[in-house]
Parts: structure tokens; C-alpha cells; sequence
């Protein structure tokens, strides 16, 4: 493995598990049943015990059937009182997408913020991970997650885009900064980072512990149809062509222009997580004069269909990036743990300098995530 950088599993490990301190207090250890910080404010339920299980209520008097599906389905049992009431085995830490279903409809619990995933607003719970605090919200300077929309002339639509701008942003006026373009997974859309993914914070406290470079992140829409596209063409997931002509001729360019930005591709990288993996390598690769850094978490390979040969990855590649990052989920789906990892095997025998991290007990989901983030970031611009 002499041309790979692979993160350790064992110190990945003990670093999960260990128990930190923040601010006096233990992060992520719960020593009695506690509303999630998911809730909406003044809500109650649902509730993680110190076990990490979650206990869900739902007020439906007049159901007849009532479950919450959180990784699988748990049938409620309704209460004299008319409410119903379940406690689930204990839960994976991190974020869980979650939805109820009441007489054969599924809907959101009212008591909970909306996350989008999986192509629709679902609930949201976020289950405490011992020992970990890096992408909790700490006393640092805080940067600014701005919503920035633009016209697109190529798919004649408005485009919406987070931007998140490091604290340094505003008190260095003169300042100009490198950018990362951040993308999505399927069924998720620019919302996502910023929220399930926590990227404010992770940024924040990675800058603040000068671990990381000062940064802009640009979290666009991972999805483009061309105006003259045709209607009766469905389109297909994984052709980046539309969503590759507007990231290059006009998000590059417009966020260039709106921002104090480092313009040369030494100073921008390109990453997405799943889906968006696989953007990034394709964008990032195909366009060497704008990106040098490339990450992909769960989710990378260069398109079309992914060929993993040494025409799509010449040993020139070393000296053309400064970067190529791959990372996936030990409990991920089998044939997408293997794919991604196969991924880093075929690279690592056409000998091309990559970093390969696998995160220790989680699947693909935002957790996941939020680790490969908190490693490639510092990595940047160095």
C-alpha cells in the first residue's frame, strides 16, 4: 500500500469511543431519559435514554394503528389518554431520518424539525455520540451560512446555493479566501450540509483549533436539466453532463464574482458525499484547470460507468491534484462498502497517491460524513 495514505481503524476507534470533555461537561453521555436536540423547542418527545434508546409519543386519539419507522418499524401501543407510545432499541449515534405512519399514511411528527431526504421533508433525530464534540456547536467565532440564489441562463430557473463564510470573512475585509464545492447525495438537495451534515460547526471549530485553512464552502444544488433539454428524455442519475456545464460556466464563475475568492484551482477543491462523490470525481477530474483537491465519501469513481483503469487514472494524476480522497463506512451496504474500497485497491495499484479512511461502525448515513469532513477539510489548501 505504498501509494496510499489509509487512516487507522483501531485510533479512528479509540478516538469514538474515549470520552472527551467540553466545557466542564461530557459530551454525549446521558444520564437520564432527555428530549433530542432535534425537537422542536418546548417539545418533549421524542426522548433518548441513556442507553440510547428513543422513546416516541404521538397524540392520535382517534387512530387505529400507529408506528415509527427509525431503521425499521416499531408498532406503538395507545395509551388511555389517547397517545401513543413506543421505545425503540437502542439507535446508532448520530442523525436518523424517521417517519410515522398512522392508519397506512405515512407523515411527519409534529414534534420535530423537517430534514430533506430521500426526495421528500421527513423527521429527524439526532442520537448523542460519547466522547465526540467536533461537530457540536462550541464558544468559537462563528462563521456565516448564507442562502445565495442566481439566474441560470443554461437551465432557465433560479438556482438556490448555501454558502458557508468563515468568521475571518468579516473581520479581514481584505482577505481573500480558497473554496470548497461541497455537493449532496441523492434525495437530498443544498439544505443538507448545513443541517443533517452540521457543517457550520465542524467548520467553525476546526478553523477556531487552527487545524484547518480558512475557507468558503459552496453548497450547490446537486441536480441540473439544460433549458433546451428534451421533456421526453428521462433523465439519467448518474449523466452529470447539465449539473458539469453549470457547475463550470456559471456556479465557478458567479461565486467568483460575488465573493473574495482565491481564483486559481490550487485554491478550490471539489467534494460530495455518495451521489455527490461521484460528481466530484467526474467534475474534478474532468477540469483539472479549475479543481486540485478531489474528496469523495461514500460515493467516488469517474464517470462514465466508473471505469477504473489507468486511461481514467494516469500516473500524471499525482502531479496534477494535491489530493485525492476516498472514505466509506464500515457497515455500509456489502456491494457498496466493496465498490468503494475497490475503488481504493485499483488506485492504489495503478499507483496513484490517494488517502483512504474507513469510519468505524456507521453505514451510509450522515455520521459517516461528518467524520470524512472533519479529516479532509484540514487536509486542504496546505
Amino acid at each position: 500500500m505504498k501509494h496510499s495514505v489509509i487512516i487507522s481503524l483501531a485510533f479512528a476507534a479509540m478516538a469514538i469511543v474515549s470520552v472527551a470533555c467540553s466545557g466542564g461537561k461530557q459530551v454525549g453521555v446521558l444520564t437520564k431519559p432527555t428530549p433530542a436536540t432535534t425537537n422542536l423547542p418546548g417539545k418533549e418527545y421524542p426522548k433518548i435514554n441513556p442507553d440510547l434508546s428513543a422513546v416516541f409519543r404521538v397524540e392520535a386519539p382517534d387512530a387505529k394503528e400507529v408506528s415509527v419507522n427509525v431503521g425499521k418499524p416499531y408498532p406503538m401501543t395507545k395509551g388511555e389518554d389517547g397517545v401513543w407510545e413506543v421505545t425503540t432499541d437502542p439507535l446508532v449515534p448520530g442523525f436518523h431520518y424517521y417517519m410515522l405512519t398512522i392508519d397506512g399514511k405515512r407523515v411527519a411528527d409534529p414534534n420535530t424539525k423537517k430534514f430533506f431526504g430521500s426526495g421528500y421533508w421527513s423527521s429527524g433525530i439526532e442520537v448523542p455520540e460519547a466522547g465526540v464534540d467536533f461537530y457540536l456547536e462550541k464558544k468559537v467565532p462563528h462563521g456565516e451560512i448564507r442562502i445565495e440564489k442566481y439566474d441560470s441562463k443554461l437551465t432557465g430557473v433560479e438556482r438556490t446555493s448555501y454558502v458557508y463564510l468563515p468568521p475571518q470573512y468579516a473581520s479581514e475585509p481584505e482577505r481573500r479566501f480558497p473554496v470548497l464545492y461541497l455537493m449532496h447525495g441523492a434525495g437530498e438537495d443544498e439544505t443538507g450540509w448545513s443541517t443533517q451534515g452540521m457543517l457550520g460547526n465542524i467548520m467553525d471549530n476546526l478553523i477556531a483549533a487552527k487545524e484547518c485553512v480558512p475557507m468558503i464552502v459552496v453548497m450547490e444544488r446537486g441536480t441540473a436539466v439544460l433549458a433546451d433539454a428534451d421533456p421526453a428524455v428521462r433523465p439519467n442519475l448518474f449523466n452529470f453532463d447539465a449539473f458539469e456545464k453549470v457547475m463550470v460556466e456559471e456556479s465557478v464563475p458567479t461565486f467568483d464574482a460575488r465573493f473574495r475568492t482565491l481564483t486559481d484551482r490550487d485554491n478550490r477543491a471539489i467534494c460530495g458525499l455518495s451521489l455527490g462523490g461521484f460528481q466530484a470525481y467526474t467534475i474534478g477530474l474532468d477540469h483539472p484547470e479549475l479543481f486540485g483537491w478531489i474528496g469523495g465519501f461514500s460515493g467516488s469513481g469517474r464517470g462514465p460507468n466508473d471505469r477504473r483503469d489507468a486511461e481514467m487514472y494516469p500516473q500524471s494524476l499525482n502531479d496534477d491534484y494535491h489530493l485525492f480522497y476516498i472514505s466509506i463506512g464500515t457497515d455500509e451496504p456489502a456491494g457498496m462498502y466493496a465498490g468503494i474500497r475497490d475503488l481504493h485497491l485499483a488506485l492504489d495499484s495503478l499507483g496513484i497517491k490517494h488517502v483512504y479512511y474507513e469510519s468505524p461502525g456507521t453505514g451510509h448515513e450522515w455520521l459517516t460524513w461528518r467524520r470524512s469532513l472533519h479529516q479532509f477539510a484540514p487536509m486542504l489548501f496546505q
